[in-house]
């Protein structure tokens, strides 16, 4: 068995998911049909194949302790000039987001790690282009709204193609709906038994 690179996040559901990845395409943003519209829970993180059910274990238990949240998304910021992002903001729903990732990295669990960036929740919409796209995105984007009732998080891993594919949903509490997001090929496959 080799490594993979996973990550844990939320999905923006539709319609908003797809609006933002066409935008963040407009925008001359390479990765956007790549990179399924998310909040970062658990950024790529490169991991033996192996302990995926471990991880997967873990995931389990985060999900069974959270509770549903509204996630309001509004307007614009950036990160730049300390990195090249341009994003929408998460106003409603920080907090329950902040848990989530500290259960995610948890110091005790399979996937602790520490973050290159203090942790803010947050929908990428422009990344390492051109400073006047990055202005665009910033200015056309400053009206964006969305809101949903957050009931989960999925795991992807990112393919060779450097596309991210979601391997499995986690629902909070034991619920069973996550929003549907039409960019997020669900992959099946089966994991060695332990």
């Amino acid at each position: 068995m080799g490594t993979v690179t996973i990550g844990v996040s939320i999905a923006v559901p539709e319609p908003h998911g797809s609006l933002l990845q066409e935008r963040r395409a407009g925008f001359g943003d390479p990765a956007a049909y790549g990179i399924p519209t998310h909040v970062t829970l658990l950024p790529p993180t490169e991991v033996d194949e192996s302990e995926l059910p471990a991880i997967e274990a873990h995931l389990l238990e985060v999900a069974a302790a959270g509770r549903p949240f509204l996630m309001r998304l509004s307007g614009t910021g950036t990160f730049r000039p300390l990195s090249p992002v341009v994003y929408v903001r998460v106003v409603e729903g920080v907090e329950a987001c902040t848990w989530l990732q500290k259960q995610v990295r948890d110091a005790s669990g399979p996937v602790a790690r520490e973050l290159q960036f203090p942790y803010h929740p947050h929908v990428t919409v422009a990344h390492a282009i051109d400073d006047e796209a990055m202005d665009r995105a910033y200015e056309e984007l400053a009206g964006f709204e969305a809101q949903w009732p957050c009931t989960g998080f999925a795991l992807y891993e990112q393919g060779a193609d450097e596309v991210w594919r979601k391997l499995r949903d986690y629902f909070f509490g034991g619920g069973h709906v996550v929003p549907l997001q039409a960019s997020a090929p669900v992959v099946r496959r089966t994991l060695p038994a332990h």
